[in-house]
């Protein structure tokens, strides 16, 4: 069983106005989780919009126009295409967002 990172980018820039609406996106993520169960390795959290990029030779610049990464998870199946079925159910696409599935390796 491998562990795949899945990273939300893109999607609705309009976050939730009312406690309501935060609640209801809250839970729409709870379920999420919940339906895919132990193969939740780390929910994970979103990220800040605001972010850098650190080049090869040390500069330090603002992350690409259009790069919006929102949050990541961490997910364990048994494979790229069981992780990338598991991530159609994202709440992440509902926003209109993408989500992208990386599997990762074990070296340390």
């Amino acid at each position: 069983m491998g562990k795949y990172l899945l990273l939300y980018t893109g999607g609705n820039t309009n976050p939730p106005q009312t406690d309501a609406e935060r609640a209801a996106v809250m839970q729409a993520w709870m379920d999420w989780f919940g339906r895919l169960g132990s193969a939740v390795a780390d929910a994970g959290n979103p990220t800040s919009p605001a972010g850098k990029t650190v080049a090869s030779n040390g500069s330090v610049s603002a992350v690409p126009a259009g790069l919006i990464v929102g949050g990541y998870s961490i997910l364990a199946a048994d494979s790229l295409d069981a992780a990338v079925d598991m991530a159609k159910g994202c709440p992440q696409l509902d926003a209109g967002g993408d989500v992208q599935v990386f599997e990762t390796f074990d070296v340390m």
